[in-house]
């Protein structure tokens, strides 16, 4: 089936469902009914194992929304249904990113929409269809929109077509087709922009050949200059850093004690210190080894050096976590130092 037929059926069937109903069963109906619906339109290529293991849990998920009704259940259903046609229209990308595609389409649906030729079939449509689309579908829709605004703004133009007493809420019917097609629309319709796949470059589990040309990472400093400024760089903070540690040791457990408001503040202090210095260690880290140059064969002296900081940092973060324990022997436990103890 074409994606216009299925935005149709489903927009239908969505009607069909909650018109004069509410969710419970009939969510977990459609729910069973889109995933079965992906399952005959994906390609044989693209039903991976993850697809199929989605398309399992979309099943069931609408069977536990079925069962239970509740907010979790709604959940499991919206999010591995639009998993599973995010892995059918393409097995590479990550699942991270049903979140931004989605969003984005449903942000540029009202566009996306008057962009006929891109959703409606450009050939080979009978001329029965053609008419049904051009001369009752179209108009409906734009006499509809216009309806609703006049009848808002005159109570006499409204009741001109309200009262009648059958058993029609045309309000309802109304909003319900609106939301089954965005639904159906989004679903069946959504569009991949060209930077998600360059993000999906990037997240790569596996790293190309292109990714380890060894490149300079600024046009003013050249591959040894930029090595061997993270050598000094490094060596430096290392000396720096066990200095450091000499001195946050001495003060802490072999220093003459203090009053207990005086130990209170330096401890904060030094804590605040420690987290600060591992924050910028990964930032340093991070600073010097990024892109190609992590596959530097070159950089021996400098990935020795990035170890033995990080020994030093886990030497510190030990230190700290001593003298909070030692803290809240003394003083108590409050959610702050339990805070410590997780960062």
């Amino acid at each position: 089936m074409k994606n216009h037929q299925l935005i149709l059926l489903t927009t239908v069937l969505f009607i069909t469902l909650f018109y004069g109903e509410t969710m419970g069963l009939n969510f977990g109906i459609l729910g069973i009914a889109y995933a079965l619906l992906t399952l005959f339109k994906t390609p044989e290529g693209n039903r991976t194992r993850t697809f199929l293991i989605l398309f399992v849990t979309t099943v069931l998920s609408s069977i536990a929304f079925a069962w239970y009704g509740d907010f979790v259940s709604f959940l499991a259903v919206f999010t591995s249904a639009f998993l599973l046609a995010f892995k059918s229209k393409n097995r590479d990308l990550k699942s991270i990113f049903v979140i931004p595609v989605f969003v984005v389409n449903f942000i540029t649906f009202p566009y996306r929409f008057f962009k006929f030729d891109e959703w409606l079939p450009k050939r080979n449509t009978s001329g029965t269809l053609q008419k049904l689309i051009s001369v009752i579908l179209i108009p409906a829709f734009f006499i509809i929109i216009f309806f609703a605004v006049y009848s808002a703004g005159s109570e006499h133009f409204s009741k001109l077509f309200t009262d009648f007493h059958f058993e029609f809420n045309f309000w309802e019917f109304f909003v319900l087709g609106c939301l089954g097609f965005f639904i159906a629309f989004n679903y069946w319709n959504f569009k991949i922009d060209h930077f998600v796949f360059g993000w999906n470059h990037d997240l790569k589990n596996d790293f190309l050949n292109e990714d380890k040309i060894q490149k300079p990472t600024y046009s003013f400093l050249d591959l040894d200059s930029e090595r061997k400024s993270g050598v000094v760089s490094l060596l430096a903070l290392n000396i720096l850093l066990m200095i450091f540690i000499v001195t946050f040791n001495y003060e802490q457990f072999i220093e003459i004690p203090k009053t207990p408001n005086q130990l209170s503040t330096e401890t904060h202090d030094r804590v605040n210190a420690v987290i600060i210095s591992i924050v910028m260690a990964i930032g340093v880290i991070m600073f010097y080894f990024k892109g190609s140059f992590n596959f530097d064969k070159n950089a021996k002296s400098l990935k020795f050096l990035a170890k033995t900081w990080m020994v030093l940092n886990a030497v510190l973060v030990i230190s700290a976590f001593a003298k909070n324990s030692e803290y809240i022997i003394s003083y108590g436990l409050t959610y702050k130092r339990l805070g410590v103890y997780a960062f």
